[in-house]
């Protein structure tokens, strides 16, 4: 079996900016990728100077080329399972296919968990989003409701009225806004509307209003939303790799898997990068987050080779 210098696990922005520094380096480089990357649904990647606007897998078919032309390898794959032995990691593929490489670089990101809301799922990247920063200028000028699960809505409603000035907080399962939350609403021109959200509405693939229990609709155009976030790193459990729950102000955020300043986590020999890390980084600063943690990487590599240079002239 070949041995690489390191297995990339994940294809995304983080995975491939890692991959190209460490191929750059003359590191022998296989990246694993399933094809399934978190910002699949969006029709354009934003905030990506120089490639704003850009399709998701454009940008990533641009990366691929680059990391190939530096003679990496890629396969299409989900890694199932990662053990490690005396000098190498392994990881295991759903096909039954393994790799073997000195270190892993882990960019697999998270999954977005959505709310509970009858056809919600299929608005999802669409007039369905979550991030006003990512997407909110595509429905500037909108009517634009934001459903609340918790009270960070009353944070990010804030976001979209700065995009729009007709917008509606659905309270949803959220709590009821204090008494100096309400003041804000109010000042900024924000509905509000008490009740649960029942089922999403839509016309001729476009979202119309959301049905509240006992069968009123309130007319809408595009629909913010709050996500659970969970990491895809389920694999990595044999290496005794877990993830810690992220929580801002008491709210569940979701779960990462921590790494120290270089992108090193717990696990010697594994690092990670990208929204696996940190979930609210766009993808800009995951690609930027890749680069670093390829370059912590890299110097593992390199101390742990002059140790065995320097043993090898003791001998």
């Amino acid at each position: 079996m070949t041995k690489y210098d390191v297995i990339v696990v994940g294809g995304g922005a983080a995975g491939l900016s890692g991959a190209l520094a460490l191929v750059r380096s003359r590191r022998s480089v296989l990246v694993v990728d399933d094809g399934t990357p978190r910002n699949a649904p969006a029709e354009g990647v934003h905030n990506y100077l120089t490639r704003d606007g850009v399709p998701p897998a454009e940008l990533y078919a641009l990366g691929r080329d680059e990391v190939i032309g530096y003679g990496g390898e890629f396969v299409t794959g989900t890694v199932t399972r990662a053990q490690r032995s005396a000098d190498a990691f392994t990881v295991e593929l759903a096909d039954g296919t393994a790799y073997q490489g000195r270190r892993l670089l882990v960019t697999t990101g998270l999954v977005d968990v959505l709310p509970d809301v009858a056809g919600l799922a299929e608005r999802w990247g669409k007039d369905v989003l979550h991030c006003p920063y990512c997407h909110g200028w595509e429905v500037r000028d909108q009517a634009i409701g934001v459903l609340a699960t918790s009270s960070m809505a009353l944070h990010q409603v804030q976001l979209f009225r700065q995009l729009s000035d007709d917008v509606t907080l659905f309270l949803h399962t959220a709590p009821e806004p204090t008494e100096e939350q309400w003041e804000e609403l109010a000042a900024r021109g924000i509905s509000v509307v008490q009740g649960k959200v029942e089922q999403v509405e839509v016309e001729n693939d476009r979202l119309t209003g959301l049905r509240l229990e006992g069968g009123t609709v309130v007319p809408r155009q595009a629909l913010a939303i709050q996500t659970t976030l969970r990491a895809r790193s389920d694999f990595l459990a044999d290496l005794g790799l877990e993830t810690t729950v992220l929580e801002v102000n008491g709210i569940l955020i979701g779960t990462v898997v921590p790494v120290d300043g270089t992108g090193a986590t717990k696990v010697p020999g594994v690092f990670a990068a990208g929204n696996l890390t940190d979930p609210k980084a766009q993808v800009m600063p995951s690609a930027a987050a890749g680069l670093m943690a390829a370059g912590g990487l890299n110097m593992n590599l390199i101390t742990e080779e002059i140790e065995l240079a320097v043993a090898g002239r003791s001998s």
